[in-house]
């Protein structure tokens, strides 16, 4: 184990010039126990390590980037239910709405939906949603990704479904 580190300190100075300045020596020789020793000083039996002076430049052809700055992912969005003209019974005229966010979508992002072309309610960190209380009638859901500034990213195609509720005019 000693004489692998040592090993990899010989050529770790064996890659990296000396100074121009440097004029001392390095000697190597083995201890009584078999372990390389690298010295400036020389001992009996001790031999003279060549150390060369090289120089490895390369210029780099592009200034370095690093992997955030790559291009932005492109984050898709879309409603799962309900699905496209789905008729929804529920007198109470509550209806849930799921949505699915691809690739997953990182801390920060939020979720709106917009009905019918408003937004409704606040933007959350769910792509689930539950409208209360709605009249009968046609409808139109839309859901946006945002980012931590709030700024769009991704948007749904526009789904249409139907809610019926039972009437309230009774028959004479």
């Amino acid at each position: 184990m000693i004489t692998r580190l040592l090993t990899f300190v010989v050529l770790l100075l064996l890659c990296f010039p000396m100074p121009a300045d440097a004029s001392g020596k390095v000697y190597v020789w083995r201890d009584a126990n078999g372990v390389l020793v690298f010295s400036d000083s020389p001992k009996p039996g001790a031999e003279e390590v060549n150390l060369t002076t090289r120089v490895n430049l390369m210029e780099a052809s592009e200034p370095f980037r690093s992997q955030q700055q790559e291009k932005p992912i492109p984050f898709t969005i879309e409603i799962t239910n309900p699905e496209q003209e789905a008729t929804i019974r529920d007198n109470t005229g509550t209806v849930h709405i799921t949505g699915r966010v691809l690739p997953r979508f990182t801390r920060g992002f939020q979720v709106a939906l917009k009905v019918n072309g408003n937004r409704y309610g606040a933007p959350q960190t769910s792509t689930t949603f539950v409208l209360r209380d709605q009249d009968r009638g046609e409808y139109q859901l839309q859901m946006e990704l945002l980012d931590q500034n709030g700024k769009q990213i991704a948007l749904s195609e526009i789904i249409t479904f139907y809610l019926h509720r039972a009437t309230v005019i009774s028959p004479r």
